[in-house]
Formats: structure tokens, sequence, C-alpha cells
């Protein structure tokens, strides 16, 4: 039996500046933890490198 492709169509109402906002919306939802755990890591790193210029100036 051989395979089918699947096609998948989407029917949007919506203009597309307002369906480029909501798809913006979900992807910033989406990574908001990831971003945030960055940042944090980012921050420890900078506290880690203030530290060792103090020491060695």
């Amino acid at each position: 039996m051989a395979k089918r492709k699947l096609n998948y169509r989407f029917y949007n109402p919506n203009p597309v500046e307002v369906t480029a906002d909501y798809i913006l919306k979900v992807m910033i939802e989406a990574n908001t933890e990831k971003l945030e755990k960055i940042l944090q890591e980012n921050m420890v790193q900078v506290e880690v490198n203030e530290c060792e210029s103090e020491q060695s100036g």
C-alpha cells in the first residue's frame, strides 16, 4: 500500500497583520521561561566576573 501524503489547509479569516501578531504572542509566551533562565544564568556569570575582577585588581 502506498503512503498518502497529508495535505492540511486552514481557513483564516483574519488579516495577515492580526495573524502575525497572534503567532508572535504565542512564540513569546512559549519562550518566556527559556529566556528568563538564560537571563538568570547571564546575571550569575556577570556577578562572578565582577567578583573576580575586584579580587584581581
